[in-house]
Order: structure tokens, then sequence, then C-alpha cells
């Protein structure tokens, strides 16, 4: 039986995690999860039903959240992936990602995906809450300033958005990740960090897949 591991990958926003755990799910034909996608499903519920962070403690048993083997997200049942990353969204999805009930239900789900192994899961806490025992731990940083013009790009196609915006947000978000009560964005002490800042994604990639080969050896 072919070993698997569980490959936990933390950082701020935008700094190319889930492009790279995506991609390294793909070669190494494991489950990916976008951790970040369920908090910002959470919110787009929140938002749809004018319910603020403490209203919404009330309903999280009227939320399911799914994926497809494409990585596609479902919210009770409806393909929710493009409109989780709207500005509408990102603005507010470290206000609801705070709140204790919903990060303990969220964690609770993300191990769950992790019981059998074989899976690459990003997001803010991965190393340090949810599989504290992962096998391999990547930490990805940037310049706020690089990760707010990669943003840009992506929101530029669909909305009417500024980078001046984008870097706003990107910034409030950090320090929000960063400053919270509940698992607060840090690395893991035995993490190791890829600063994403000038490599291509098939550099990263490359990369990633040797520091796989010996985590699995």
């Amino acid at each position: 039986m072919t070993k698997k591991i569980i490959i936990a990958i933390d950082g701020h926003a935008s700094t190319g995690k889930s492009t790279l755990a995506k991609t390294l799910a793909q070669q190494l034909n494991y489950v990916y999860i976008d951790s970040g996608a369920m908090y910002r499903a959470v919110t787009l519920f929140a938002v749809k039903n004018n319910l603020n962070a403490e209203q919404i403690i009330d309903h999280l048993d009227e939320i399911s959240i799914s994926f497809d083997v494409s990585g596609q997200v479902f919210l009770n049942e409806e393909n929710v992936s493009e409109e989780i990353r709207g500005m509408r969204i990102s603005e507010r999805v470290s206000e609801f990602a705070a709140i204790a009930p919903i990060r303990h239900k969220m964690i609770q789900i993300q191990q769950g995906y992790g019981k059998d192994k074989g899976v690459v899961m990003d997001g803010r806490d991965i190393g340090t809450a949810v599989f504290p025992e992962a096998e391999l731990k990547l930490f990805m940083s940037a310049s706020p300033e690089i990760r707010a013009k990669r943003r840009f790009e992506e929101l530029k196609l669909n909305q009417d958005v500024s980078y001046e915006e984008v870097l706003k947000n990107i910034l409030d978000r950090d320090e929000k990740d960063s400053s919270r009560k509940i698992n607060p964005l840090r690395k893991a002490t035995d993490a190791l960090v890829i600063d994403n800042s000038h490599q291509s994604k098939e550099e990263m990639l490359q990369y990633a897949l040797k520091l796989v080969e010996k985590a699995l050896n």
C-alpha cells in the first residue's frame, strides 16, 4: 500500500497557497481542501441572510459545505465557487472566521477529511490547529504589494475594483488574521517557509514535490 501523508499549507491572503495546494494535490492524486473557501461560504450565507456575527451562531446547522473532485465549492448544494471570491466576501470573511463556534465547526469538518491521509489543505491554521501532526507543513509568504497586485489582476476581470482597495483589504485581513483570539495566523514551529514573491507556479510546484518526496521517505 502506498504511503500517504497530510500536507498543511498556511500563509497570509493571496500568497499562492491555493494554487500550490491544488496543483500539488493533482500531481499526487490527493484530496485538495481549501479551508478558506469554507469560511468564505459561511460568510456568504451570513451576507445573503443578513446575519451578523452573533446571529449566525444559531444558524450553523443550516449550513452544508462540500467540494467536488475538481475543487468546486458548494453551499447547501449550490455552486458558489465564483461568488465567494468577490470583494464583498473578502471584506467580511475575517470577521466571521474569528468567531469561535464557526472555527470549531470548520476544524471538526476539516479534521474529518484528513482521517485517511492523502490530503493537501491550505488555510491560516492548518499546521497549528487542524493538523498539528501533519507530516509536511509549509508556510507561504510574499510582500503585501506583490500579493495585492496578483489579486487585483484576478479581480479586475470581473469586478470594478482598484489596486489601492485590494491592497487595503489585504493589509486589513493580515492584521485581523494575525491578531484574532481563536487560532491566529502564525507559522508552525516545524513549518518550512516558502517566499513566493518571485517564483513561478511551476518552480513552486517542483520545489514542493521535492519536499513531499523527503517527507515520504
